[in-house]
């Protein structure tokens, strides 16, 4: 460790009073930007029906039910629990006590910690290439919205332009559904009607985008836009409806499922206990996998939202009410899923592993085809299909918030043109997002979702609880809780922060890279190239992280910084080679991603 180089030298001591500021700690925490007040938000319900809102998106309806059926059921709640009390809650927590103390979003937070303020840029990058292809699949349920206008709905037989020879009519598909060769109709319509996927050989190959897709893409784009332009002022208006929307409708839709025959044994099926599935390690990787990404830690958004809190509020409530509510949608959200799945079961004559799955291919597929055998088959579909809606688009609102407040607030003058701001992100990540509309935009879509926000995330997250908890110090944190609420964490929080959590999210990392797979689309291989640009993506988030460090040390005077570089160079490399070490062979086909669409992002 060169001379010099220790936290005091690293962290801003200028929120103290005994503190003198240097070139590597500016201001006192929470100082607003001189000559402006920071808006807040206009009730305390909107911020809390803002973090619901985000965290509770599409996952938690395609992703956790799969993986408490697949998992042991009921037992499956033993490994999540556990794995949301020693470091869910508490990175929530952080997270959102550091937005709301520093008073800015995830790059001008580290002015606490100046050498970390690479690890803000990278979760608004990251943010900002999930806006790329998260928006698409808002867009896909929008079509199938204005699909569900009819008097019968398209995916319910197969006599459609688009339909194959292969394709097998819905209420004659009992048996065949083992033949690899056959197809529902609903199937076909997605990737066929929807998609055109038969207009494409692959990545190399995408065409132009198709006008369909590209109008909903625009439609969502705008209502975003709408939403966000003016700030928290309006996106936390807008959530009244996109928040609450999904709980009325999932409601509804229970009350549905349960008359229908079967449901109750798929209910069974999903809350079954199997608790030597606990023995299994893959149980307690799905389950840390599902903690890490089902509560949107590591985007930024938290700590956006939270800096619009008047400097008083309680942030320690917020994180456990609102974490909390997260995981018992999830958990609600299965009896809605299974449901409908126990009655597939029994009306094709076919096991439950046969018809359960997860990702769009659950609600694209499975539970379209489900409700089109129901009477009034449009209304169910209408409901549904706003529910898709809602729930993309606050999660949407969250990620573009994330990226706008994080920029706005590290470059000042973008605060007088947040309008102009808003609408060239928006803009932006529109015309990216066309690659994903094309007739192969499915294969650029499921590379974003396999490198955008996987590891890099993980590694995200890790790296601000080290600067957080080892460099800034946990006992500063806890005094500025202290100084914001009245309280001051207890010693279950401090551990967790200094130890549990950078120890699980250290873990993940490792097996992160262990069970890296490259992505796959069914039976398409992406060809080298494409995993090449994939890990380019996924690399550029997290380079900024040394990056911004060395920036920062060959700042100082001296010759601190050729003796710092060589050490974060040296640090650097070692990890990149023990990713390469836990990186499987690029031929091995992937189980993580692809993307959800019948074998299964984040």
């Amino acid at each position: 460790v060169p001379h010099g180089f220790t936290t005091s030298t690293l962290v801003s001591p200028a929120g103290h009073p005994h503190g003198h500021g240097h070139a590597l700690g500016p201001s006192h925490g929470h100082t607003p930007v001189p000559g402006e007040e920071r808006e807040t938000w206009g009730k305390k319900i909107d911020f809390l029906l803002s973090v619901i809102g985000f965290a509770v998106d599409l996952a938690n309806v395609w992703r956790f039910p799969y993986l408490c059926y697949k998992n042991g059921g009921g037992a499956f709640l033993v490994p999540y629990l556990f794995f949301m009390v020693i470091a869910g809650m508490p990175l929530f927590y952080m997270e959102l006590a550091l937005g709301q103390y520093n008073r800015e979003g995830a790059a001008g937070v580290w002015k606490i910690c100046p050498i970390f303020k690479g690890v803000g840029f990278t979760v608004i990058l990251i943010s900002l290439y999930v806006g790329f292809y998260y928006n698409v699949i808002i867009a896909w349920a929008l079509f199938y919205l204005f699909s569900s206008f009819t008097g019968e709905l398209p995916w319910v037989h197969c006599n459609n332009t688009w339909n194959s020879p292969n394709c097998s009519d819905l209420w004659a598909f009992n048996n065949s559904l083992n033949d690899t060769h056959k197809s529902t109709p609903a199937a076909e319509y997605f990737e066929r009607g929807v998609l055109h996927l038969q207009d494409s050989e692959g990545i190399a190959d995408l065409g132009l985008p198709r006008w369909q897709l590209t109008s909903c893409l625009a439609v969502v784009i705008v209502v975003l836009y709408f939403s966000l332009w003016k700030g928290v002022k309006t996106s936390g208006k807008v959530v009244w409806i996109t928040a609450t929307m999904p709980y009325v409708v999932l409601t509804v839709l229970l009350l549905r499922g349960v008359t229908l025959p079967g449901a109750m044994d798929g209910i069974k099926a999903y809350l079954s206990v199997d608790f030597l599935r606990l023995c299994e390690p893959q149980v307690w990787i799905d389950a840390a996998t599902q903690i890490c990404f089902s509560l949107g830690v590591g985007f930024g958004v938290l700590i956006a939202f939270s800096s619009y809190n008047k400097f008083s509020n309680n942030c320690y409530r917020d994180a456990i009410i609102t974490s909390s509510i997260n995981s018992l949608t999830s958990f609600f959200s299965g009896f809605v899923i299974f449901s409908f799945l126990g009655y597939m079961s029994h009306k094709h004559s076919v096991p439950l592993d046969k018809v359960a799955t997860d990702g769009p291919g659950l609600v694209f597929i499975i539970y379209p085809e489900a409700i089109a055998t129901l009477p009034g088959s449009s209304v169910w579909a209408v409901i549904f299909f706003i529910m898709l809606l809602t729930l993309g688009i606050d999660s949407a609102m969250g990620g573009m918030e994330s990226v706008i407040t994080g920029l706005m607030d590290e470059f000042k003058f973008l605060h007088k043109h947040r309008e102009l701001f808003t609408l060239f992100i928006v803009v932006s990540t529109f015309l990216i997002s066309l690659f994903c509309v094309t007739n192969g935009g499915i294969y650029v879509f499921t590379l974003l979702d396999h490198f955008a926000a996987g590891t890099s995330i993980l590694f995200g997250v890790l790296i601000e609880a080290i600067g957080i908890a080892w460099f800034y110090g946990v006992d500063r944190f806890s005094d500025d809780i202290e100084e914001m609420i009245g309280q001051r964490p207890g010693l279950y929080w401090r551990l967790c922060w200094k130890f549990v959590s950078p120890c699980f999210l250290l873990f993940m990392v490792v097996v992160s890279f262990a069970t890296f797979n490259p992505p796959n689309y069914g039976t398409y291989t992406f060809p080298i190239w494409a995993n090449m640009i994939g890990w380019c993506l996924a690399i550029s988030s997290m380079t900024m992280v040394p990056l911004y460090a060395i920036y920062k040390m060959c700042t100082l005077p001296g010759k601190f910084c050729d003796v710092s570089l060589v050490h974060i160079s040296l640090v650097y490399i070692s990890l990149v080679y023990i990713s390469l070490m836990f990186n499987r062979a690029i031929t091995e086909p992937s189980t993580r991603c692809a993307p959800y669409l019948g074998s299964s992002v984040m």
